[in-house]
């Protein structure tokens, strides 16, 4: 037993490297403006997400849900920049999603031995916002510098009403809960509770929008070096779904969410 050590130890590395490594694919189907189709499949699929971006969504069947403004256009480009081309999927973090879609980044191999980071790409054409998870997060800086430089021009869905930048007036985001919004607003008070942090726009938290961060959710923030409780009368923006608790509600999960806008 103790001379197969050396040769599960080898194993185990060789393994794990492989699993680190870009994989070379070809991409053989759209379903949307950020998902895919690859040949040859994973062992466990062929759907990939685009992680840390988020494309104007299409129904795909689901009943009474409304086609987002350029939606048809964001898919039309992904096919454009990648439908049957060679492309290397790398990862970032978390791999799957809880639909079995594989989480990866996506670069299109050009003919000049270059490269296009479609994510990347995608921001640029002004077809896509950030959109990170807690155990996903690669690459959010350069995607929330592309991010800023496309809303600069107001073009594609920056031009859009539906994808505008709101402040946190109640009655605005109270009509628009369970979509995503990015929110930008001044904290009135940061409060404490119990390890908890609650971010409120208003004087009355009853009813006014507020940020939330549980106790778990904390523990990033705290290894970013950011203490939101600290957070009293800072401007910020902040990126989530709009869900209701008491008033209009954004729960943060991790630093990336928020942006410090008067650093």
């Amino acid at each position: 037993m103790i001379r197969l050590l050396p040769l599960l130890f080898l194993f185990l590395c060789t393994h794990v490297a492989q699993a680190n490594e870009p994989h070379k694919v070809t991409v053989s189907g759209i379903v949307d403006g950020d998902t895919v189709f690859i040949t040859p499949p994973f062992k466990d699929g062929n759907e990939i997400r685009l992680v840390g971006i988020q494309v104007p969504k299409l129904p795909l069947g689901r009943k009474n849900f409304p086609i987002w403004p350029l939606a048809q256009e964001s898919k039309i480009a992904i096919e454009t920049l990648s439908l049957e081309k060679h492309v290397t999927l790398s990862f970032g973090g978390a791999r799957r999603d809880r639909y079995g879609r594989w989480l990866t980044h996506l670069n299109v191999q050009n003919n000049d031995n270059t490269e296009t980071w479609i994510q990347g790409e995608l921001l640029r054409l002004r077809l896509a916002r950030d959109y990170s998870f807690p155990d996903n997060r690669s690459r959010v800086s350069e995607m929330f510098a592309l991010e800023r430089d496309a809303r600069q021009v107001q073009r594609g869905i920056w031009a859009l009403s539906y994808y505008v930048i709101c402040n946190p007036d109640v009655e605005t985001l109270n009509d628009q809960l369970g979509t995503f919004q990015l929110i930008e607003g001044r904290i009135v008070n940061a409060a404490d509770v119990k390890g908890n942090v609650y971010l409120n726009f208003g004087s009355d938290w009853c009813t006014d929008f507020t940020i939330s961060i549980s106790k778990k959710s904390r523990r990033l923030f705290d290894k970013a070096s950011l203490d939101p409780a600290a957070w009293t009368r800072r401007s910020v923006r902040v990126r989530g779904w709009l869900t209701k608790r008491n008033g209009p509600m954004v729960r943060a999960t991790h630093p990336e969410q928020i942006e410090l806008l008067d650093r």
